[in-house]
Parts: structure tokens; C-alpha cells; sequence
């Protein structure tokens, strides 16, 4: 209880005495109380003493709150006000809003302190972070949420020891992740602030998050949020996005391949008001940046940094970017920041560096963002950070961007330079910003300009061509010599170290650049005087790259200039300088502590101007040049020339590689056209053969056709002039063409047959219409003629109706037959090549093909004739329907004159009936005489068979 004095301060017999006896009554009422009440009472009351006595009751209670949550998981009340209590306990963030000012240190760490030593009391038992798992998955917001913030309390304070505990607990992650799709937001927030913790430095739990769908998750939220413009919930899922990716290759590499990138674009869909930009915002965009830079990292893998980057420009995100880029009214550090995002994404990426080069500033008339950019680096009134982003944009634009260096270089070309004056070009600014008066301007052209020369020897070349005019009627002097014109006054340390980077850089592996600089004859004794002199700890830097200059130009001079050979330059630094001072001097560049900052990362990122001193790219041609120099310089005259030897069998080896290699290079172009040819051919020959194939099989099909045609030819010969002979040909009988001949003299039969029963009904007709005209005043006549009229009328319709029938068939039959024709002939046709295959049966094959023809033409003429009939049956079939309705007309005539009939035949009947009276009278009285008499009976009975025999008939034909 020392430690406990210590804490609560001083030996007051205050409250502090009865607050820890309240304590220890309570945790008696926790642990021996057999009612639930009792029990939530009593935690309840710890609750709100734990932020007072925090030390009493984490030390008196923590054991008896741990036993309330294994056994009274279902009360929820009581389990929330455990969680509570313990997270009160662990938490350090009450503590330091309580503190204030004028508490002592010592007790301010001493409170610091406690939540990491109960943390450990705490997970010293793996169970218990299992079983605040298994809490957490409870939906009740008392339960769940209160077991949220004290599991993050746990990381926060012994971070790897409980990532470690989840990590091996079953399911332990993708439990903590269902709190992202809680529909509360109070638990779903501090859920990402959990998963914060959870993901911090530790590789197989950000995989873990990431497989569980953590992107789609955050991502969707940040959308809801309102992308940038949404509150801190956004910031917490993007820096929780922030852990997951980086530094991390397999969640980089899904989240590209999940098509994630994309879904980045809309946040830098920024308005065209940004004006009142709020701080939330502001920060947000920052932190969007930040993770497209993750994604981009120069220190990420190439391949993952290249997808990515190509990602970005399809999206469209680059774009956007570039968008935001040449805007106005956005806030600076959103600027700078965007800048450096813009360099990372175009880095080493041609067509990303391409479109950036196309970029134009939306000014009249529209200059090129680069143009604008290089502007704002080389003005000292821009803000130090922002000026930094543009030498890195400039940088990573021409990195491995030999186009692009061509192009920065051929602006200062004499050819290529506006004489109107009219635009500024990006090397009359980089020439402006390397006189100029200010030294940070200075040293950040001539690093630009180095990286435009940065291994490319074409373009160091022509960059001996610059002339610059100095003054007025003075002539114009080489860029080479104006940079070491300014040299030798004296200028500051900044600017000389600016321009001994480039004059490096220039003359390293271009043996002509060294030339020219030897050639000026004050170069070499100023080197020799500034690395000779004894000068403080500012200009060692300055002297270590004279060193490093001048054993540049003795490493790559070619000899060419008799007063400065390679041996006659170390014989000078012998004398004035001595080998080991100048290999002492030359190391003070690598030994320099700002050197080691630039090694570290490609971006320049410097606490203050008078720190900016070392390229990145630099540090790496000082690390390869450093140890052969230094060999060089010891090297003696015999060496030299060994070496000069092995240098041009090298050169002369190289020429003749350089000369294999476009022989190979013409080779491969060739082999590819030939390959190309090949896959043509073949598919050429691939379609010959399938064609080939096809034809083989046709003629094996006539080969068998014109067997069977030699056998049925055999049999032909025998029965020359017998019809009923079959012949095969092309698979058609003639036997078929017999029955063909035979059906169409049966239709021709049936034809004929019709046209005689259409004469017969013909003749019926004029017989009626005869017959009515010569109508009796009879009754029995009259009957009769009525009688007939019907009978004949309604037989008419019938046979009417049969010959339609008929004709119908018979066109359907005559269509058929036209058909077997056509067919004929096309196999007659097909029949041709395979009998001339054969020279031995050409004169029977050509007797049957005019037997066939001519059975073909007489089969035509018979089809014609068929066809003249059926359209004279029509026009006949015609004229029987206007035949019946002029009967029907007649009929109905006669109706109304049996009608009228009737009326007389009633008259009649008394008279007939006396007349037969009579006549039956006298047929008696010639019987009684002997007389033979026939009854009318039996002669109408007779006539009225004969003619019903005659109907039948008529019916059956």
C-alpha cells in the first residue's frame, strides 16, 4: 500500500480512508452476495468510485468484476457496469483530461503508468480477452459497446501482447469485424477505432481485416460520410485503411485487384467554389492523398507500384488529381501535398509522365503545368514545402523519361528557343533559377537540370551546345563555363554545392563534357586550390565534391588533351594536394549527415532551407564513383595504360556486341514477320485441308455412285429397249419415273372422266330448262317437273362440290409432280461429272441422258397439258356456279308456280277422281271383252325403277 500512499498524496485521514473502506465493503457485497440486485448495486457503486480511486478499486475489485463477467453474462446491466468500471480502470484518457497543470511529474507518470500494469494484470489470463470476445458479440448496446472501448483501452496500452491473444483465439478477428456492419453508429465508429488499434504493426492481422471485406466496409462508409466532406468518422476509416496497406504487398495488391482503386476517385471530386475550406476537410483530402501515395510508394515493389499507377490513369484518378493541381483557391498544404501525390503516381510510369507532360494551367494564353510548376519552384516568395514538391514532381516526371528529358533539354537549345520572347520555357527558367540571387533557387535548378541529364550522355552532349549572353556587347559564353565562372566567386556554400552536383553529374561517363572542361585552363588549378586549402567544417562539403569533380575528370578523360593526361593531373595532385588528403578530402561527402538523410528516400524533405543540400539520386553516383576514384588516383602510369587497353578492347567488344545486338534486334523483327507468315500459312493450310477432306469425300461418294451406275448400266444393256428395266443413278429409280408416267394417266382418266360427268350435268341442265318451259297444266306433270327440279338441284350442289374437291387434289398432286421434276433434273445435273469419270461407258451414258431428257421434255408437256385442263376446269367450274344460281333463281320460280298449282289441283282433284272412277270402270268392262289392258300402276312403278337405277349409277361414278 506504499505505492498507494504515494498516489493519493499525503497522510490525510480525509476521505481517502473511508473511499477504500467503502471499496472493500463493496467488493465483499460482489463477492458474497447471493442476490443479483446486491450484486448490480454494489458494481454500480464501484462504477462511479473507479474514476476517483482508480488505484483501489483496480487493485481491490478487478478480480471480483472479472468473476461477475464469467458468471453473470445474463444479467446485461450488470455486465455493462462491470465493463465500464474495468474500462475506467485501464483507460489513461480520463486521467489526462483530469490532470492539471500543476500536478507533479512523478504522479503524472505513476498514472501513466497504472493503466499499463492493471492491462497486464488483466490479459495475464488469456481467457479473459477471449471472454471480452465472446462479450462483444453481444447485440445489447449496455454489453457490447462498453466491451468496445475496453478492448481498445487494451491495445492502447500493451498493444503486441493482446494483437497476439486475438490473433490465436478462434475467430477472434472476423468477430471484431461484424462491428463494421452494426446498424448503430456509435458502435460501428469506436468498432474502426478498435480495428485501429487491432491492425497496428502487425502483417497477418491487417491480411486477416482485408480478406474479411474490410475495404468494401470502410469504403462504403467513407461514401455514406460524404467522402471529404464528411466528419471524423471518415478520417478514422482512413487512417484504419492507412494500417492496412502500408507497407503491405499482398493488401496492396488486393485492393487493386478488388477493383478499389477506382472507388478512390470521387473523393477528389472537389467544386468549383473552394472557397471556406473546413478544417476537417482539410484534413480528410490529406489523408486521401496519404493513401494513394501508399499505394505508389517508391518503396513499394516496382510491379505492384506499376499496376497501380496504370490503374490510376484508367480510372481517371490522375486526372482528378492533376484537376486539384492547377486549381485555384485550394488551401496550401492540400496543394504541396497534392503535388508530391502527382509525383509518386507518374514516377517511372511513361504514360502517366506522358499525360503530364500534355497537362495545360487554365491561363490566357494556357501554359503547361510543368512550365507553371518550375515557376513557382524557382521564386523565393513561395512557401519552403511547396517548393520542395515541385523539384520532386520535377524529378519523378523525368525519371527513367528519356522523352521527357529530351524534351526539358531541347528548350534550351539554340534551334528550339522562342526569339519572339512571347512564352517562357522550362529551360530559360531553370537557366533563370541557376544565376539567380537566391541560393535555394540556385541549388534546386541545377539539381532539375542534373536530372535531366541523369544517364543519358546523348543529351550531356548537347548540352555543350548551350551559349548563354552574359552582358551586353560581351560574346556569349558555354553553360558549362558560366557554372564554373560562378564558381570560382565565391558564392554560397548552397549554391556552390548546387552546381558541383551538376557539373558531376554532367561530366560522369561523357569523356567529351570532360574535354570541354578541361579545356578551360583556370578549372583545374581552382579545384586543386579548394581542395588544398585548410577551410572550416562548411566548406569541407564543398571540398569533398572538388575532390570528387576533379577525380571525375580523371576517370573519364580520354586523354585528348596533352596538358591534362590522366597521369599528368595525378602527378598535380601529388604535388599540391597528396593522395591521401585529396581521398580524405573526397570522403567527407558520404561521411556528411545530411548525405545519409538523402540516401534514405527519393522525395527531398529537408527541416529547413540551410539543410538542403544532398539529391537523393545524387548519393547514388557518389556511392559508385567514390571506390574507383580512389582506385584511379593510385593507379600508376603503367596501369593506366593496361587499363586503357582493357578499356578500348571493351569498347571495341561493346561495338561489336552494340553491332550483334542490332543484327539480333533486325532478327528478331524478321523472325516475328516470319512468324507471323507462318501463322498465316498455316492457317491457310488448315482451311486447304479441311477443303481437301471435303472434296475427297465427294469423290468417294461419285466413285461408289458411279459404281452402282456401271452396274445398272450392265443391266441396261440387256433390256435397251424395255422401260420396265430399273436403273440406279445419283440414288433415283426409273422405276419411279414409270409410276410418275403411270399417275398421270390415271389423272389424265379421272380428268376426262369429269369433263364427261360436267357434259352430263350439262345436259341435265338444258333438259331442265327445256322440260320447265314445256310445263303441263297437270297436276302430276307439275309434280313432276318439281320433283325433278329439286332432285337434280340438290345432286347438282353435290357433284358441284366433288369436282371442287377433285380439282384441288389434282393441283396439289400436278404442284408434287412439278417438284419430282425439278428434282430430276438437278440429279440429272449432279449425274454429269461422274459419267465423264469413265471413258469406257461414255456413249451409254450419254444414249441415257437423251432417253432421260427426252422423258424429262415429255413429262413437261404433259405437266403443261395438266396444268391447260385444270385451268379449263376452272373456267368450267366457274360456269357451272353461275349454271346453279341461275337454277336456284328458276327454283325458286317454280316454287310460286306450285304454289299457284296447288290452288288448281284442288279443282282438279273432284275431276280425277271421277275420271279414275271412269277409267277403272272401263278397263273392267275391255277386261269382261277380252281386251288386254296394262294398269298405269304397274308402267309408273316400272319407269320409276329404271330410273332409280339410273341415279345410282351417277352415284357410284
Amino acid at each position: 500500500m506504499n505505492f498507494l500512499r504515494g498516489v493519493m498524496g499525503g497522510p490525510s485521514a480525509g476521505p481517502q480512508p473511508s473511499g477504500a473502506d467503502t471499496i472493500q465493503k463493496l467488493c465483499d457485497r460482489v463477492a458474497s452476495s447471493t442476490l443479483l440486485d446486491d450484486r448490480r448495486d454494489a458494481v454500480r457503486a464501484l462504477k462511479s468510485l473507479s474514476k476517483k480511486y482508480r488505484l483501489e478499486v483496480g487493485i481491490q475489485a478487478m478480480e471480483h468484476l472479472i468473476h461477475v463477467l464469467q458468471t453473470d453474462r445474463s444479467d446485461s446491466e450488470i455486465i455493462g457496469y462491470a465493463l465500464d468500471t474495468l474500462y475506467n480502470v485501464i483507460s489513461n484518457d480520463l486521467e489526462e483530461e483530469e490532470q492539471d497543470d500543476s500536478e507533479e511529474e512523478n504522479l503524472a507518470k505513476q498514472v501513466d503508468d497504472l493503466g499499463s500494469q492493471f492491462t497486464e494484470i488483466f490479459i495475464k489470463q488469456q481467457e479473459n480477452v477471449t471472454l471480452l470476445l465472446t462479450l462483444v458479440e453481444e447485440f445489447d448496446f449496455h454489453v457490447r459497446w462498453p466491451g468496445v472501448k475496453l478492448l481498445t483501452s487494451l491495445l492502447k496500452q500493451q498493444g503486441p501482447q493482446v494483437q497476439q491473444i486475438i490473433l490465436v483465439s478462434p475467430m477472434g478477428v472476423s468477430r471484431l469485424m461484424d462491428l463494421l456492419a452494426d446498424s448503430r453508429e456509435v458502435i460501428r465508429n469506436d468498432g474502426v477505432l478498435l480495428l485501429q488499434q487491432l491492425t497496428k504493426s502487425n502483417a497477418a492481422i491487417q491480411k486477416i481485416v482485408a480478406f474479411e471485406n474490410a475495404f468494401e466496409r470502410l469504403l462504403d462508409i467513407i461514401t455514406e460520410e460524404g467522402n471529404s466532406d464528411g466528419g471524423i468518422v471518415v478520417e478514422d476509416c482512413l487512417l484504419l485503411l492507412q494500417n492496412l496497406l502500408k507497407n503491405n504487398n499482398s493488401n496492396q495488391n488486393f485492393f487493386k485487384e478488388g477493383s478499389y482503386i477506382q472507388r478512390m476517385k470521387p473523393w477528389f471530386e472537389v467544386g468549383d467554389d473552394n472557397c471556406g475550406w473546413s478544417a476537417q476537410k482539410v484534413t480528410n483530402l490529406h489523408l486521401m492523398l496519404q493513401l494513394v501515395r501508399v499505394l505508389v510508394s517508391p518503396t513499394n515493389p516496382p510491379g505492384a507500384t506499376s499496376s497501380c499507377q496504370k490503374a490510376m490513369f484508367h480510372c481517371g484518378l490522375l486526372q482528378q488529381l492533376c484537376t486539384i493541381l492547377m486549381a485555384t483557391g485550394v488551401p496550401a498544404d492540400i496543394l504541396t501535398e497534392t503535388i508530391n501525390t502527382v509525383s509518386e503516381v507518374i514516377r517511372g510510369c511513361q504514360t502517366n509522365q506522358d499525360y503530364f507532360a500534355s497537362v495545360n494551367a487554365p491561363s490566357n494564353p494556357p501554359r503547361p503545368a510543368i512550365v507553371v510548376l518550375l515557376m513557382s519552384m524557382v521564386n523565393e516568395r513561395q512557401p519552403f514545402v511547396l517548393r520542395c514538391a515541385v523539384l520532386y514532381c520535377f524529378q519523378c516526371f523525368l525519371y527513367k523519361n528519356q522523352k521527357g528529358q529530351g524534351e526539358i533539354v531541347s528548350t534550351l537549345l539554340p534551334s528550339t528557343i522562342d526569339a519572339t520572347g512571347n512564352s517562357v520555357s522550362a529551360g530559360q527558367l531553370l537557366c533563370g533559377g541557376l544565376f539567380s540571387t537566391d541560393s535555394l533557387s540556385n541549388w534546386c535548378a541545377a539539381v532539375a537540370l542534373a536530372h535531366a541529364l541523369q544517364e543519358n550522355a546523348t543529351l550531356k552532349e548537347q548540352l555543350l551546345r548551350v551559349q548563354l549572353a552574359t552582358s551586353i556587347g560581351n560574346p556569349p559564353v558555354s553553360l558549362l563555363q558560366q557554372c564554373t565562372n560562378i564558381l570560382s566567386q565565391g558564392s554560397k556554400v548552397q549554391t556552390r554545392v548546387g552546381l558541383l552536383m551538376l557539373l558531376c553529374t554532367w561530366l560522369s561517363n561523357c569523356s567529351i563534357a570532360v574535354t570541354h572542361f578541361l579545356h578551360n585552363p583556370a578549372n583545374v588549378p581552382f579545384l586543386t586550390g579548394q581542395i588544398a586549402e585548410n577551410l572550416g567544417e562548411e566548406e569541407q562539403l564543398v571540398q569533398g565534391l572538388c575532390a570528387l569533380l576533379l577525380g571525375i575528370s580523371i576517370y573519364y578523360n580520354d586523354n585528348s588533351l596533352e596538358n591534362y593526361r590522366k597521369e599528368k593531373l595525378k602527378q598535380l595532385i601529388e604535388k599540391r594536394i597528396g593522395r591521401e588528403n585529396f581521398i580524405e578530402k573526397l570522403g567527407f561527402i558520404s561521411k556528411h549527415e545530411l548525405y545519409s538523410r538523402a540516401a534514405q528516400k527519393p522525395q527531398p524533405s529537408f527541416s529547413s532551407p540551410d539543410h538542403m543540400m544532398f539529391d537523393h539520386e545524387f548519393t547514388k553516383l557518389v556511392k559508385e564513383l567514390e571506390g574507383v576514384i580512389s582506385k584511379a588516383i593510385y593507379k600508376s602510369s603503367e596501369e593506366d595504360k593496361k587499363e586503357e587497353e582493357v578499356k578500348k578492347t571493351l569498347e571495341q567488344h561493346d561495338n561489336i556486341v552494340t553491332h550483334y545486338k542490332k543484327v539480333i534486334r533486325e532478327q528478331d523483327q524478321e523472325l516475328e514477320e516470319l512468324k507471323q507468315r507462318i501463322n498465316t500459312l498455316t492457317s491457310q493450310n488448315e482451311q486447304l485441308q479441311a477443303t481437301v477432306t471435303q472434296q475427297v469425300s465427294q469423290i468417294q461418294q461419285h466413285k461408289d455412285q458411279y459404281n452402282l451406275l456401271k452396274v445398272q448400266l450392265g443391266k441396261d444393256t440387256q433390256h435397251h429397249n424395255s422401260h420396265s428395266d430399273t436403273f440406279q443413278m445419283n440414288g433415283i429409280q426409273t422405276e419411279e419415273v414409270s409410276k410418275l408416267k403411270e399417275e398421270l394417266e390415271e389423272w389424265k382418266n379421272k380428268h376426262e372422266l369429269l369433263q364427261g360427268q360436267l357434259r352430263e350435268k350439262d345436259s341435265v341442265i338444258e333438259k331442265l330448262n327445256s322440260s320447265q318451259l314445256e310445263m303441263g297444266t297437270t297436276e302430276q306433270s307439275s309434280q313432276t317437273i318439281r320433283s325433278a327440279g329439286l332432285e337434280h338441284n340438290s345432286e347438282l350442289q353435290k357433284e358441284l362440290e366433288m369436282l371442287r374437291s377433285q380439282i384441288q387434289l389434282q393441283a396439289a398432286e400436278i404442284s408434287k409432280l412439278q417438284m419430282e421434276n425439278q428434282k430430276l433434273q438437278v440429279m440429272n445435273a449432279t449425274a454429269d461429272p461422274v459419267l465423264g469419270d469413265s471413258g469406257a461407258t461414255a456413249a451409254t451414258s450419254s444414249e441415257l441422258e437423251a432417253r432421260l431428257e427426252q422423258e424429262i421434255k415429255e413429262l413437261k408437256s404433259e405437266v403443261k397439258t395438266l396444268s391447260e385442263e385444270k385451268e379449263s376446269l376452272k373456267q368450267q367450274l366457274d360456269s357451272s356456279s353461275s349454271t346453279v344460281a341461275i337454277l336456284q333463281d328458276e327454283k325458286s320460280k317454280l316454287q310460286r308456280e306450285v304454289a299457284e298449282s296447288k290452288k288448281e289441283q284442288d279443282d282438279l282433284l273432284v275431276l280425277l277422281a271421277d275420271q279414275d272412277q271412269k277409267i277403272s270402270a272401263l278397263k273392267i268392262k275391255l277386261k269382261d271383252l277380252g281386251v288386254p289392258v296394262e294398269d298405269e300402276d304397274d308402267i309408273e312403278s316400272g319407269d320409276q325403277g329404271d330410273e332409280d337405277e339410273d341415279g345410282d349409277e351417277d352415284e357410284q361414278d
